[in-house]
């Protein structure tokens, strides 16, 4: 094959694959529910005039997201069980905060725990990523000792008002549908649980200390968005969702930049938040990177909820650009390591000597 030809079948190769939809089944009352236990703790923050606090609970309703689709009683024990561990992971990230040699170490060690755990216990998508951007979010908080408790209790509630959503949620649709019968999860090979988790939650950690090392204001997107990428099964699901990641996010932040332009008061950022959740939950399972349009705003309005409306708005676009397109190249070269056959076999005898028989 000529370099030309050859050059110009990879190009559109990798059109196929950044442009290709996926089949869904997901019923609409599932990114319905969605935005409801993310929107409503920032309902309650705009009645008592304390966005931040409504924020903070949204943040924690996110754990809807985990929901199976299993029996009732299943899935509501499984949702319990990862709001327990989200908020585990803010209240050990607010306490790294007090301490701020603990929080590279925190959170490289807390990204390879958690991946341990969702490899174990075959947690779907989105995996691990929620639990270590609540560790994040929670190290990069400002916070004092006697603060905590009050921000872990905000976090737990709502967690609860997630799983309160879920129960009535599973109620309606298991009248629709079927739920999928449990099965034992399959063994997990040695990579699977211990080498891919080490070497993610390494990454993770590279990425944080770039952030750091920059001074970049809000640091905590970099490791989120240096998950993101890395988790990809195979090298090409790390390059697409990469691609996914930047070119949404740079598509995203020109809708931002129109929303911002609207009137923005309590209530609206409400409704957008609701409505970007419902849009968000609806596009994933079918393309990434549309979702990821709809995701910049949504996590912007998040992260400046208490203060949009009252200044520009350029350096926070600017900034989210950059932490974006600063953690998925991390993620990409992390996903490079991941996948190299010579890597691995250097790591795999170290790592055996260091974990304990599996």
């Amino acid at each position: 094959m000529l370099p030309p030809r050859r050059t110009l079948w990879t190009l559109r190769n990798e059109w196929r694959h950044l442009v290709r939809v996926n089949p869904s089944d997901r019923p609409w009352q599932m990114p319905f529910a969605a935005a409801l236990a993310g929107g409503l703790p920032v309902a309650v923050g705009a009645i008592f005039g304390r966005m931040d606090y409504g924020v903070l609970a949204s943040l924690a309703g996110m754990v809807f997201l985990y929901l199976p689709q299993t029996p009732l009683q299943h899935r509501m024990m499984w949702l319990m069980s990862c709001a327990f561990g989200m908020v585990g992971c803010f209240a050990l990230g607010l306490i790294s905060h007090l301490v701020p040699v603990l929080m590279l170490p925190f959170l490289v060690f807390a990204t390879i725990l958690v991946t341990m755990l969702c490899r174990f216990y075959r947690v779907g998508p989105p995996a691990s990523t929620f639990f270590v951007m609540s560790a994040s979010v929670g190290a990069f908080s400002p916070t004092t000792v006697l603060e905590v408790p009050l921000r872990v209790g905000i976090f737990t509630l709502g967690a609860l008002l997630a799983c309160f959503v879920a129960f009535f949620y599973s109620v309606a649709i298991l009248r629709l549908r079927r739920p999928m019968p449990l099965t034992p999860p399959a063994p997990v090979g040695f990579d699977a649980l211990v080498l891919e988790p080490v070497l993610i939650g390494v990454f993770v950690g590279i990425s944080l200390a770039l952030a750091q090392m920059l001074h970049l204001v809000r640091p905590y997107w970099v490791p989120v968005s240096c998950l993101a990428v890395i988790q990809g099964m195979s090298l090409r699901a790390v390059w697409t969702r990469q691609l996914h990641r930047i070119l949404g996010t740079g598509a995203g932040l020109g809708l931002t930049w129109v929303l911002l332009t609207m009137p923005l008061g309590h209530w609206t950022i409400c409704l957008m938040v609701i409505g970007l959740t419902f849009l968000i939950e609806t596009l994933v399972v079918r393309h990434y990177g549309i979702a990821v349009v709809f995701i910049t705003p949504l996590t912007i309005f998040l992260a400046e909820a208490a203060t949009l409306g009252q200044g520009s708005a350029n350096e926070v676009i600017m900034a989210r650009f950059f932490d974006t397109v600063l953690g998925s190249m991390v993620g990409l070269i992390g996903g490079v390591c991941l996948h190299n056959a010579q890597i691995r076999n250097r790591l795999r005898p170290l790592l055996r000597r260091l974990s304990p028989e599996i």
